[in-house]
């Protein structure tokens, strides 16, 4: 029995580079162009899942299989940026500094004949209180550019870290687990 085509719907090499580590190698990857803007009053849980979904629909990808996925770095209701800038940085590392945030991502798998399945993926952060020579220092790095809420746990804000509850591969960008149940519910990999 042959498997269908696997479509990774995600610009982030972060992903393709996860999936790898598990063994998994898209057949394609398509970077969706979609609008990030939160709307107003959404929560972070929904937010993630509505972009998800936007991702998964915005391939085009007939008889293929499509994997999306959103991660969302959130301070209560609060739902922190793709830091663009080091002022967007600077304010997220202030803002997470010697407290703990939620990381969700939302996963979607796409088959070509019926609804999507979907898994949300919740883990708990808990930083250090940060120096402002801390901050300096990982701004000069420039890891943190586009990096949701500022920061990528892979490099060196993992020195940041004083705990963490639940999956790190969701914090890095895709919970690897879940996405393996998914591909496993789809008959895409084997038991």
């Amino acid at each position: 029995m042959s498997r269908l085509p696997l479509v990774l719907a995600s610009a982030s090499p972060r992903r393709l580079d996860l999936l790898a580590q598990i063994g998994i190698v898209p057949d394609r990857v398509l970077a969706p162009d979609i609008d990030e803007t939160p709307a107003q009053d959404e929560t972070p849980r929904i937010y993630a899942q509505r972009l998800a979904r936007a991702k998964a629909a915005a391939v085009d990808a007939p008889g293929c299989l499509v994997l999306a996925a959103d991660t969302v770095v959130a301070a209560g209701r609060r739902i922190l940026p793709k830091a663009e800038t080091e002022t967007d940085a600077r304010r997220c590392l202030a803002l997470l500094s010697g407290r703990r945030h939620r990381v969700m991502t939302a996963v979607i798998l796409a088959a070509p004949d019926r609804r999507p399945t979907e898994r949300l993926v919740t883990s708990i952060v808990a930083f250090a209180r940060l120096t402002t020579p801390q901050i300096d220092a990982y701004l000069a790095s420039g890891e943190w550019q586009g990096k949701a809420g500022g920061y990528a746990i892979q490099g060196r804000a993992a020195s940041f870290v004083r705990f963490l509850s639940g999956s790190y591969s969701n914090v890095v960008g895709l919970p690897l687990f879940e996405t393996a149940q998914l591909l496993r519910g789809a008959g895409w990999l084997r038991p």
